[in-house]
């Protein structure tokens, strides 16, 4: 590199457009026409793109934004632990669809996996100092990893309601309050009347809403029909031994995930009791283990199949500018041989 060269490169700090600008010769309106896209001269093209390599110039995103171009890169955040996340083949196959998705876009996304400790501290770490647009999943309600995003205007959009945030956040989920109340109107007409709930996270909007949609149907409340899990199959095992010794008149058991529900139903069989002779089981999510359970489970089937092109379209109507939105995707009661 010639010692002119040498002299225009930025001495300390990040390198800035004003600095590719000075390098390549050609004035910083140039270069942002170059970035963007924008049709420039052979020569004057050639110039900045040799400047770029030779200053190593990274964009910044929220620059970018404030400019009006899409940005590069999107964050995908979870805040629950990552064997689970990955062991999820339904949340697999999302991750999947939204990097297909956003590379037709020219958007690459990236997935970053917290260590030990907890993972919402994590992403609430990652939070401050992420200028990504953002796709988060698993929110819990007290986090405050979207207040960090929403108070320096970074887009963000939840899978799943963002409890407390829903009119500054963006978000696509389920009407999972409905799923629940077809569930339990399913199992009354098939004269189940002890109907109990295994409840997933009662931090995160799943577990919510589906014990909101619990409550409404089931009539007369009883708490001993209540057990909380975390959508584990070892959570499913233990809320089910628990229903079953202290209340064991009850003769049907939803659990709020397909995970849940195969616990519930492998307890059944040790203490004896007949699915669905004795004690009808349903889960929720239409997971692949729904299928491969001793019976088969009914279940709710949730659309994750629209979920990245939803997601996606959200996200990049928040980088346009758009106002937040919500979408609220029907759900599907599947009836197989548990109930």
């Amino acid at each position: 590199m010639s010692r002119r060269a040498e002299a225009r490169r930025p001495r300390t700090g990040r390198a800035t457009i004003y600095d590719v600008a000075r390098f390549a010769g050609v004035s910083a309106g140039t270069v942002s026409r170059v970035l963007n896209g924008h049709a420039v001269g052979a020569a004057s093209r050639r110039a900045v793109e040799r400047a770029l390599a030779a200053i190593g110039y990274v964009p910044n995103q929220h620059a970018r934004r404030l400019a009006g171009a899409r940005p590069e890169t999107v964050v995908f955040l979870h805040c629950v632990p990552g064997d689970r996340l990955l062991a999820d083949p339904n949340v697999n196959a999302m991750l999947l669809d939204c990097l297909r998705t956003l590379g037709e876009q020219h958007i690459m996304m990236v997935t970053p996996v917290a260590g030990g400790g907890s993972p919402d501290v994590a992403t609430r770490t990652l939070t401050a100092r992420l200028d990504d647009p953002a796709l988060m999943f698993s929110v819990p309600r007290a986090s405050t990893a979207v207040d960090d995003l929403v108070s320096r205007h970074v887009p963000v959009v939840t899978c799943g309601t963002p409890l407390g945030h829903e009119r500054h956040v963006s978000y696509v989920t389920t009407d999972d309050r409905d799923g629940v109340q077809q569930i339990v109107a399913y199992l009354r007409s098939r004269g189940r009347r002890r109907i109990a709930i295994v409840t997933g996270p009662m931090d995160l909007p799943g577990g919510v809403q589906r014990l909101a949609g619990y409550r409404d149907a089931i009539g007369t409340f009883d708490p001993a029909l209540v057990v909380h899990g975390d959508y584990t199959y070892a959570s499913g095992i233990a809320a089910a031994e628990s229903l079953l010794r202290r209340t064991p008149d009850v003769d049907a058991i939803f659990a709020a995930s397909d995970m849940m529900a195969a616990g519930v139903l492998d307890a059944c069989a040790q203490a004896g009791r007949r699915v669905p002779d004795d004690v009808a089981v349903a889960g929720y999510d239409d997971a692949p283990i729904a299928v491969s359970t001793t019976p088969q489970l009914t279940t709710v089937r949730i659309p994750w199949h629209r979920y990245a092109g939803q997601l996606t379209s959200q996200l990049l109507r928040r980088i346009d500018g758009d106002d937040a939105s919500g979408v609220i995707m029907p759900v599907e009661l599947i009836v197989r041989g548990s109930t």
